[in-house]
């Protein structure tokens, strides 16, 4: 399902188009970082919202779409989608040829690593690992909800409509 009027015509070639995968739950400024980095490099990208059925999310796949899809909506080749499912089947289906991932530390380069080359192995899809901006480099999801749970402003860390959303589910502010 893509929410995002900016879709790409038949005509991309699938090395223009970009896959920014993630649970976005929620979307942080560090999320944000990549997507936008990204889109000034590719023709179009999907910024896709996966399911993860053994790892229940705070905000519910619609809402996480829908936050997303908010705070992606000025950029006219972002399109925001949901899969589940494996990574390289929605490349195929929407025949993009790289995956964007943002490196925030070097642990997170071993995972992603073995996720890249099991990618290219499966389907011929590259990966591109994106350092991510200084400024959030200890940023993740996890911590966000964490903070935000007990009250704490997470304001500077995501964009306004989520930490609207943040206060809203956590009843703080």
């Amino acid at each position: 399902m893509d929410l995002n009027q900016g879709a790409p015509s038949d005509q991309t070639p699938a090395n223009r188009r970009a896959l920014c995968p993630g649970s976005f739950d929620p979307t942080t400024n560090g999320h944000l970082d990549i997507i936008n980095r990204t889109a000034k490099l590719y023709d179009h990208v999907y910024a896709a919202v996966f399911v993860n059925p053994s790892k229940p999310g705070l905000f519910s796949m619609d809402e996480r779409m829908e936050m997303l899809q908010e705070v992606t909506g000025h950029l006219p080749n972002v399109s925001v989608a949901s899969f589940k499912g494996l990574t390289v089947d929605f490349c195929r289906e929407h025949d993009v040829g790289v995956i964007v991932k943002g490196q925030r530390a070097v642990s997170d380069f071993d995972y992603e690593q073995q996720m890249a080359q099991m990618n290219y192995g499966q389907a011929g899809v590259e990966t591109l690992f994106m350092p991510t901006n200084p400024l959030y480099s200890f940023l993740s999801s996890s911590l966000v909800k964490d903070v935000a749970k007990w009250g704490g402003d997470v304001s500077s860390h995501v964009p306004a409509p989520v930490a609207a959303r943040l206060v809203t589910r956590f009843g703080n502010g």
